[in-house]
């Protein structure tokens, strides 16, 4: 681990960066040029002191977690994230396996998207980062691990993963998620992908009906409607923006025209504004 040189990267990356490049508001107060340390810090879901100790090779060496979480706070390409993997002393993540690297440019929209739920997910549906209404409509996914970080998964598995959502369209849901996971299983044919299907065959009748049925289908645009608790049912048309390589997909839920969604979606947005853990 190089902690010296980890520190000037961080720093420099730190600098080259102004609020707007990130969501957030800008001011004409800012003594010293870039994003505060704070601002890092809190992008990257840590406290302040720590991010402030390794930029002062004060810190031991950070987790490959915690490195993952910087490279999307400071927006670095996959070179960048692989020279700050180098300097900390880890491996280099496998690029031909590891999906959940977001695109500097995914993630410039998504800091742009202020008023509707946005997520950056892999086409194996694990959500890898959300906006603030996005938290706040379908709840932290980002922090799932294993098998149930796929919404596909819990959707075939955990009945608490349809509960928000009306017994009607469960079968249309349903036939919609693996016509998209056949097209992506074929599209990736890799390991994690086949494991999944594995799990979920043996894990739900549901799927294991579904799946010889041979529906293909990628997943771009519909309507989705979710019960939510604190402001009812919202009628959401999703959009998917999916990336070059056609591993992730930028999910936006607009409200939907004639309803009243947009409205909800505000109210639920100071909501969850108010509910938002701090960094620990």
């Amino acid at each position: 681990m190089d902690t010296q040189q980890l520190a000037d990267f961080l720093r420099v990356r730190r600098e080259a960066l102004g609020p707007q490049d990130v969501g957030l508001p800008g001011t004409s107060r800012r003594r010293t040029p870039g994003l505060r340390r704070e601002e890092v810090a809190r992008l990257a879901d840590m406290s302040t002191d720590y991010y402030t100790r390794l930029e002062q090779v004060r810190a031991p060496q950070p987790s490959p977690a915690v490195l993952r979480a910087l490279t999307r706070a400071l927006r670095l390409t996959l070179d960048e994230r692989d020279h700050l993997f180098r300097l900390a002393g880890h491996e280099v993540p496998d690029r031909r396996r590891a999906d959940d690297h977001v695109s500097p440019v995914l993630l410039s929209i998504l800091d742009r998207l202020i008023d509707v739920p946005a997520q950056v997910m892999t086409d194996l549906g694990v959500t890898l980062v959300q906006n603030h209404l996005a938290r706040a409509v379908f709840g932290d996914l980002t922090r799932l691990g294993g098998p149930t970080a796929s919404v596909i998964h819990r959707w075939f598995t955990d009945p608490e993963a349809r509960a928000g959502y009306p017994l009607q369209d469960h079968d249309r849901e349903s036939r919609v998620l693996v016509a998209d996971l056949r097209a992506a299983v074929v599209r990736r044919d890799d390991a994690p992908a086949r494991l999944l299907v594995r799990r979920l065959l043996r894990d739900s009748a549901e799927f294991a009906a579904l799946w010889p049925l041979q529906d293909v289908g990628v997943l771009r645009g519909r309507r989705k409607r979710v019960r939510h608790p604190d402001v009812g049912l919202l009628e959401l048309d999703c959009q998917a923006l999916v990336d070059e390589d056609r591993t992730q997909v930028l999910a936006l839920f607009a409200p939907a025209p004639g309803t009243p969604a947009a409205e909800r979606l505000a109210l639920l947005g100071v909501i969850g504004a108010l509910q938002e853990p701090s960094p620990l």
